[in-house]
């Protein structure tokens, strides 16, 4: 098995060496990226308006706030998405790229955006996590955009993510194969 990981974009790579991330966590942005742009893919080409470079970028950086809450790459917790949305806004980041990391655990709240419902949808599927209420979402999305009906647009985006599914383990194993602290 090749532990490999996919390219991040160059600014968010610049941006986790300079804050030493840790190289499991620098892993699963990559691997969680990975999976955004399938989805990305799937839902551009199914006529869903969206900013696929906020979806790129909000997949590389929706967890950067464990650099600063490290404990949270092992463990449960949350604080990690306030702390990560400071950190790329102290950065720089303009909001529009920085609210995933705030964001991305909260993708039942109103006003969410099509772009974070891919980050949050993309976050639960590179390890095979379904999460009913946050596809349907999805689901509701492609619907309106493609006029198709509901459980058609539903039946597409169920064979796309059971075929992501299918490579969870290999990721999943990638991962795993970074060690959870620098040096």
């Amino acid at each position: 098995m090749t532990t490999t990981l996919p390219p991040l974009p160059p600014d968010v790579a610049d941006l986790l060496r300079a804050l030493d991330a840790p190289p499991r966590l620098v892993a699963h942005l990559a691997l969680v990226g990975e999976v955004a742009e399938r989805i990305a893919e799937f839902c551009a080409g199914e006529g869903l308006a969206f900013d696929r470079e906020a979806v790129r970028y909000g997949a590389a950086t929706h967890d950067i706030g464990k650099t600063a809450h490290p404990e949270e790459l092992s463990g449960p917790g949350s604080r990690h998405e306030a702390a990560g949305h400071a950190l790329l806004r102290s950065h720089g980041v303009p909001e529009h790229l920085a609210r995933f990391a705030r964001s991305h655990a909260s993708w039942g709240e109103p006003g969410v955006t099509v772009e974070e419902l891919l980050v949050s949808l993309a976050d639960k599927a590179w390890k095979n996590k379904r999460v009913r209420d946050l596809e349907d979402l999805v689901v509701d999305r492609l619907a309106a955009a493609t006029g198709r009906e509901r459980w058609e647009a539903f039946l597409a985006l169920d064979d796309l993510l059971t075929a992501i599914g299918e490579d969870a383990p290999r990721r999943l194993a990638v991962q795993a194969a970074h060690p959870v602290r620098t040096g």
